[in-house]
């Protein structure tokens, strides 16, 4: 396998095409906007930037895919499925960081029978969080033991010594991703009882921790329940996934929350508003 395609080009994608490139792949970064392509791959003779928009340009008519061992989606997750269906028809692998969808799922037996790999939650959270879960949940099960509460906590966050702005955070990934999840609800069980927390609240639930020197506050991250039965632990009384963020995020946020900032209803009467009127007309 030496041939990769990586669609987009965004604030996560250059690390892992510069260690495709260092490690001799051939890779090709398939982008809306060429020449942040261009930038990542810089004079790498294994590396090639090409102008795609997943949009408007039709896979087959481009034959990345048909060209390519392995297939990696940096794209918004909605993409996810088209290229994956592409694959699928092509035999060839798929790797993406996002969560499974609906739609992700629904092509799983396809896949199975055209004998190709779709690797979702391949990144730090969904991703190395499940592989570190379940290194210890095996060990646990290895010693003879149970596993009857589960918690974990996974935050990209910046070093404390870079930690400089009035958010505490420091965007590695989509902006706009990282607001809207502040939109999810989100659920999870405490000893035996489900606790569901809806769209616009998740903010007010959260709790102070203290890890290794600093100060950080947790809140719970999407819906925890379906890990009970992909960790192998369906008999836990408690099954928690959460998120760490510097103090102040959560106010923050929701405090945005709550002015409409993170509404994503379109309107057509904000154009030309300085931040100030824009704050007024939405209080």
């Amino acid at each position: 396998m030496k041939k990769i395609v990586v669609f987009g080009a965004g604030l996560v994608a250059k690390p892992g095409i510069k260690y495709l490139l260092d490690h001799g792949f051939e890779v090709t970064v398939a982008t809306r906007t060429v020449s942040k392509a261009e930038a990542i791959v810089g004079d790498a003779p294994n590396g090639k930037a090409v102008a795609f928009d997943i949009s408007k340009d039709s896979l087959e008519e481009a034959g990345l895919i048909q060209n390519c061992d392995l297939a990696i989606s940096l794209l918004p997750y909605a993409f996810h499925p088209e290229i994956a269906a592409v694959c699928i028809k092509h035999k060839k692998h798929m790797a993406t960081t996002s969560y499974v969808s609906d739609a992700m799922r629904a092509l799983d037996a396809k896949a199975k029978e055209a004998g190709v790999l779709l690797l979702n939650e391949c990144g730090v959270d969904p991703g190395t969080d499940h592989m570190s879960a379940m290194r210890v949940i095996h060990q646990v099960q290895k010693n003879g033991g149970k596993v009857v509460s589960f918690k974990s906590y996974c935050g990209g966050l910046p070093a404390p010594d870079a930690n400089d702005n009035p958010l505490g955070y420091k965007f590695s990934w989509s902006p706009k991703g990282v607001l809207l999840a502040g939109t999810n609800p989100a659920k999870y069980l405490e000893y035996g009882t489900i606790k569901e927390i809806r769209s616009g609240e998740l903010f007010r639930k959260f709790w102070p921790m203290y890890v290794e020197g600093m100060h950080l506050e947790a809140y719970p991250n999407r819906d925890s329940l379906p890990y009970k039965e992909l960790y192998g632990i369906s008999d836990a009384h408690t099954m928690f996934r959460g998120t760490f963020r510097y103090p102040n995020w959560c106010q923050t946020i929701q405090g945005m929350f709550d002015l409409g900032m993170l509404d994503t209803t379109a309107r057509d009467d904000l154009h030309g508003l300085t931040w100030k009127q824009l704050t007024a007309k939405l209080i």
